[in-house]
């Protein structure tokens, strides 16, 4: 169990929700607010998945509870939000995780393939972000934290639609944060280079891409699901109140070049 931190970087007994918690970053996020004290609601498709990590979670002490949505349906977006706060009590931190990319060619993306990400990427962080937002607004206390990328600020091969769904989380969280501040809901992202997780572990496979990614990283290696667990927790807690509209790069120095 990691250590729950005290004062401003606590969060104990506060409510989270995450998307696409049922493996990987978003896995590792669920648990790692838990282990700072949260009480955690796991969204996702997967329901057996998503199960286990309820019980890492419940291990820890703490309360969690599944609830299964597709964030490419607002209709399901809304529902979770809801089924959240009724199962688990009104959330205090919202984390956007969910994401997809599908590494292609720009002159080979599809409709399909660019509807997906951006779907998925974008538009179901928005709509989660809303549902979560009205009621935080509401209640004028809220703390979302929206998974980026450094992708939404680099080019990089084979990913015109991630690239462009990034961004436009990047520009989005200080949308929000804007429109959310006088409520007392601050709005951050946090942008990984790259995660050695399920969904990159194919490709970082390749020497070449490896390689490829590694010599752009003055730090010289990879991020560790921790290094971006540390960051969505620092952006959820108190300690990060006069915080928003920012997008904390976990990097590695890559966008410094």
């Amino acid at each position: 169990m990691g250590p729950r931190g005290t004062g401003r970087f606590s969060l104990e007994d506060k409510r989270a929700l995450v998307t696409g918690a049922s493996r990987g970053l978003g896995e590792a996020i669920a648990v790692g607010l838990a282990e700072a004290g949260a009480h955690v609601a796991v969204a996702g498709r997967s329901r057996s998945d998503l199960e286990r990590v309820a019980g890492r979670i419940r291990d820890l002490g703490r309360r969690s509870v599944v609830v299964q949505a597709d964030v490419t349906r607002v209709q399901d977006v809304q529902r979770m939000v809801e089924e959240a706060e009724e199962r688990l009590g009104p959330l205090h931190i919202l984390v956007n995780n969910a994401g997809i990319n599908l590494p292609r060619p720009a002159l080979e993306v599809t409709e399909e393939e660019w509807d997906l990400v951006l779907d998925t990427n974008l538009k179901g962080l928005f709509f989660a972000a809303q549902a979560a937002g009205r009621r935080m607004v509401e209640r004028r206390y809220g703390r979302i934290v929206n998974m980026a990328s450094q992708m939404g600020f680099v080019g990089f091969y084979f990913r015109a639609a991630y690239c462009a769904s990034k961004a436009g989380v990047v520009n989005l969280t200080r949308v929000l944060a804007v429109e959310w501040a006088p409520y007392g809901v601050t709005v951050n992202a946090v942008a990984p280079t790259f995660v050695e997780t399920p969904m990159t572990r194919g490709m970082l496979e390749d020497p070449w891409f490896r390689e490829e990614v590694l010599r752009r990283i003055p730090l010289g290696r990879l991020a560790d699901p921790q290094d971006v667990v540390d960051a969505v927790r620092y952006l959820a807690s108190d300690a990060a109140a006069m915080v928003t509209g920012h997008t904390l790069l976990v990097d590695g120095g890559w966008v410094a070049w």
